[in-house]
Protein backbone atom coordinates (compact mmCIF):
# COMPACT_ATOMS: atom_id res chain seq x y z
CA UNK A 1 0.00 0.00 0.00
CA UNK A 2 1.38 3.42 -0.91
CA UNK A 3 2.15 5.94 1.86
CA UNK A 4 -0.48 8.33 0.50
CA UNK A 5 -3.19 5.68 0.85
CA UNK A 6 -2.11 5.05 4.42
CA UNK A 7 -2.48 8.76 5.20
CA UNK A 8 -6.04 8.87 3.81
CA UNK A 9 -7.11 5.90 5.90
CA UNK A 10 -5.45 7.09 9.09
CA UNK A 11 -7.72 8.95 11.50
CA UNK A 12 -5.01 10.41 13.69
CA UNK A 13 -2.18 12.24 12.02
CA UNK A 14 1.08 13.20 13.62
CA UNK A 15 1.06 16.93 14.44
CA UNK A 16 4.82 17.06 13.89
CA UNK A 17 4.25 16.43 10.17
CA UNK A 18 2.30 19.66 9.84
CA UNK A 19 -1.08 17.95 9.50
CA UNK A 20 -3.90 18.85 11.86
CA UNK A 21 -5.22 16.14 14.13
CA UNK A 22 -8.64 14.79 13.39
CA UNK A 23 -11.05 15.39 16.21
CA UNK A 24 -13.10 12.19 15.93
CA UNK A 25 -15.69 13.30 18.51
CA UNK A 26 -16.55 16.42 16.54
CA UNK A 27 -15.83 14.89 13.13
CA UNK A 28 -13.78 17.95 12.29
CA UNK A 29 -10.18 18.42 11.25
CA UNK A 30 -9.82 21.40 13.53
CA UNK A 31 -11.23 22.97 16.65
CA UNK A 32 -12.30 26.03 14.66
CA UNK A 33 -15.72 27.20 15.88
CA UNK A 34 -15.80 30.48 13.98
CA UNK A 35 -18.78 31.63 11.98
CA UNK A 36 -16.81 31.29 8.74
CA UNK A 37 -15.96 27.67 9.58
CA UNK A 38 -19.63 26.93 10.33
CA UNK A 39 -20.52 28.47 6.97
CA UNK A 40 -17.86 26.47 5.09
CA UNK A 41 -18.84 23.15 6.66
CA UNK A 42 -22.53 23.87 6.08
CA UNK A 43 -21.88 24.87 2.47
CA UNK A 44 -19.92 21.66 1.76
CA UNK A 45 -22.58 19.47 3.40
CA UNK A 46 -25.29 21.32 1.45
CA UNK A 47 -23.42 20.82 -1.82
CA UNK A 48 -23.15 17.08 -1.20
CA UNK A 49 -26.82 16.72 -0.25
CA UNK A 50 -27.85 18.73 -3.32
CA UNK A 51 -25.94 16.28 -5.51
CA UNK A 52 -27.79 13.39 -3.83
CA UNK A 53 -31.13 15.16 -4.33
CA UNK A 54 -30.44 15.97 -7.98
CA UNK A 55 -29.35 12.41 -8.71
CA UNK A 56 -32.49 11.06 -7.03
CA UNK A 57 -34.92 13.42 -8.77
CA UNK A 58 -33.37 13.09 -12.23
CA UNK A 59 -33.39 9.27 -11.89
CA UNK A 60 -37.16 9.53 -11.35
CA UNK A 61 -37.54 11.19 -14.78
CA UNK A 62 -38.27 14.64 -13.43
CA UNK A 63 -36.44 17.96 -13.47
CA UNK A 64 -35.64 19.80 -10.23
CA UNK A 65 -38.02 22.72 -10.79
CA UNK A 66 -40.97 20.44 -11.65
CA UNK A 67 -40.25 18.34 -8.57
CA UNK A 68 -40.11 21.49 -6.43
CA UNK A 69 -43.48 22.75 -7.70
CA UNK A 70 -45.18 19.38 -7.25
CA UNK A 71 -43.65 18.87 -3.80
CA UNK A 72 -44.92 22.27 -2.61
CA UNK A 73 -48.41 21.48 -3.86
CA UNK A 74 -48.32 18.01 -2.26
CA UNK A 75 -47.32 19.32 1.16
CA UNK A 76 -48.88 22.82 1.20
CA UNK A 77 -51.98 22.36 -0.94
CA UNK A 78 -53.17 24.75 -3.66
CA UNK A 79 -50.96 27.83 -3.90
CA UNK A 80 -50.86 31.07 -5.87
CA UNK A 81 -48.25 30.99 -8.65
CA UNK A 82 -46.18 33.72 -6.96
CA UNK A 83 -46.08 31.79 -3.67
CA UNK A 84 -44.89 28.62 -5.39
CA UNK A 85 -42.18 30.63 -7.13
CA UNK A 86 -41.04 32.11 -3.82
CA UNK A 87 -40.99 28.71 -2.11
CA UNK A 88 -38.98 26.98 -4.84
CA UNK A 89 -36.83 30.03 -5.58
CA UNK A 90 -37.85 30.50 -9.21
CA UNK A 91 -38.28 33.80 -11.02
CA UNK A 92 -41.68 34.86 -12.31
CA UNK A 93 -40.86 33.70 -15.84
CA UNK A 94 -39.35 30.40 -14.70
CA UNK A 95 -42.27 29.48 -12.45
CA UNK A 96 -44.72 30.24 -15.25
CA UNK A 97 -42.73 28.02 -17.62
CA UNK A 98 -42.60 25.19 -15.07
CA UNK A 99 -46.33 25.38 -14.39
CA UNK A 100 -47.08 25.51 -18.14
CA UNK A 101 -44.99 22.35 -18.59
CA UNK A 102 -46.72 20.56 -15.69
CA UNK A 103 -50.16 21.66 -16.92
CA UNK A 104 -49.44 20.26 -20.41
CA UNK A 105 -48.52 16.94 -18.77
CA UNK A 106 -51.85 16.96 -16.88
CA UNK A 107 -50.18 17.12 -13.45
CA UNK A 108 -51.48 20.53 -12.32
CA UNK A 109 -54.42 22.81 -13.03
CA UNK A 110 -54.76 26.57 -12.67
CA UNK A 111 -57.85 28.31 -11.39
CA UNK A 112 -58.74 31.92 -10.63
CA UNK A 113 -57.74 33.21 -7.20
CA UNK A 114 -60.84 33.90 -5.08
CA UNK A 115 -59.52 37.18 -3.66
CA UNK A 116 -57.36 38.55 -6.48
CA UNK A 117 -58.58 38.61 -10.09
CA UNK A 118 -55.02 39.02 -11.35
CA UNK A 119 -53.66 35.93 -9.59
CA UNK A 120 -53.97 32.24 -10.42
CA UNK A 121 -53.98 29.32 -7.97
CA UNK A 122 -52.30 26.05 -8.89
CA UNK A 123 -53.38 22.66 -7.60
CA UNK A 124 -52.45 19.05 -8.29
CA UNK A 125 -54.66 17.00 -10.55
CA UNK A 126 -55.39 13.41 -9.51
CA UNK A 127 -52.65 12.32 -11.95
CA UNK A 128 -50.28 14.88 -10.43
CA UNK A 129 -51.03 13.68 -6.92
CA UNK A 130 -50.33 10.07 -7.90
CA UNK A 131 -47.10 11.03 -9.70
CA UNK A 132 -45.59 13.21 -6.95
CA UNK A 133 -46.64 10.82 -4.19
CA UNK A 134 -44.67 8.00 -5.82
CA UNK A 135 -41.74 10.21 -6.79
CA UNK A 136 -41.57 11.79 -3.36
CA UNK A 137 -41.56 8.39 -1.60
CA UNK A 138 -38.58 7.26 -3.73
CA UNK A 139 -36.83 10.59 -3.19
CA UNK A 140 -37.37 10.37 0.57
CA UNK A 141 -35.68 6.94 0.61
CA UNK A 142 -32.70 8.33 -1.32
CA UNK A 143 -32.34 11.30 1.02
CA UNK A 144 -32.67 9.05 4.08
CA UNK A 145 -29.72 7.05 2.70
CA UNK A 146 -27.79 10.29 2.15
CA UNK A 147 -28.38 11.23 5.81
CA UNK A 148 -27.31 7.80 7.11
CA UNK A 149 -24.24 9.39 8.69
CA UNK A 150 -26.49 10.73 11.45
CA UNK A 151 -28.71 8.84 13.84
CA UNK A 152 -32.36 9.90 13.93
CA UNK A 153 -31.84 11.79 17.20
CA UNK A 154 -28.82 13.58 15.69
CA UNK A 155 -30.92 14.56 12.67
CA UNK A 156 -33.51 16.08 15.00
CA UNK A 157 -30.83 18.01 16.85
CA UNK A 158 -29.33 19.19 13.56
CA UNK A 159 -32.71 20.39 12.26
CA UNK A 160 -33.32 22.31 15.50
CA UNK A 161 -29.88 23.92 15.38
CA UNK A 162 -30.14 24.80 11.69
CA UNK A 163 -33.54 26.43 12.24
CA UNK A 164 -32.07 28.44 15.10
CA UNK A 165 -29.09 29.45 12.96
CA UNK A 166 -31.30 30.38 10.00
CA UNK A 167 -33.86 32.39 11.94
CA UNK A 168 -31.15 34.26 13.85
CA UNK A 169 -29.29 35.08 10.63
CA UNK A 170 -32.53 36.19 8.93
CA UNK A 171 -33.45 38.41 11.90
CA UNK A 172 -30.00 40.01 11.80
CA UNK A 173 -30.38 40.66 8.07
CA UNK A 174 -33.80 42.25 8.61
CA UNK A 175 -32.45 44.38 11.47
CA UNK A 176 -29.47 45.32 9.35
CA UNK A 177 -31.77 46.31 6.50
CA UNK A 178 -33.79 48.50 8.88
CA UNK A 179 -30.61 50.03 10.33
CA UNK A 180 -29.26 50.57 6.83
CA UNK A 181 -32.51 52.27 5.78
CA UNK A 182 -32.39 54.49 8.90
CA UNK A 183 -28.82 55.57 8.14
CA UNK A 184 -29.36 56.13 4.42
CA UNK A 185 -32.48 58.28 5.00
CA UNK A 186 -30.59 60.59 7.37
CA UNK A 187 -27.99 61.54 4.75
Amino acid sequence: MSPSRKVRRTHRMEPSRGVRQRNDAAGSLSGDRSGVHVWLVLMKAHRSLVRHAERSIVSLDMCISDFGVLEVLLHKGPQPVSEIGRRVNLTSGSITTAIDRLEKRGLVARTAHAGDRRARVVDLTPEGTARITGVFASHKEAMDRAADGLARAERGTLVTLLRKLGTTAERQLAEGDRNHDDHSSSK
